[in-house]
């Protein structure tokens, strides 16, 4: 049995990365949740070192570019946070709108 059968999880860590390589995907579509498990999977992947070197550079790429996604969607949620308005004497919360713009 070789390394790829006996490591199932390792094929589709490899299949999910040629399927959507760094500069070919929009990454606005993938969620922070979507794009941390991608990332995660790409870290476990390196981090086993069962993968070619050209794949492994195929990976790291992927993985920056999913880490400036999840970092950009923090910066967004961290904003939209500093947006919400608490009235000094009691009375509803409010918020402003952030505009990502």
């Amino acid at each position: 049995m070789t390394q790829e059968e006996q490591n199932p999880e390792t094929d589709n860590a490899e299949e999910h990365n040629a399927e959507s390589p760094a500069s070919g995907e929009n990454l606005d579509r993938l969620s922070f949740e979507e794009a941390l498990s991608q990332l995660e999977a790409i870290v476990d992947q390196l981090e086993r070192g069962d993968v070619s070197l050209d794949k492994a550079i195929d990976a790291y790429s992927r993985g920056m570019a999913l880490k400036g996604h999840c970092q950009a969607r923090l910066e967004e949620a961290r904003l939209k946070v500093e947006q919400i308005n608490l009235p000094e004497e009691g009375g509803s919360v409010s918020t402003k709108p952030f505009d990502t713009r």
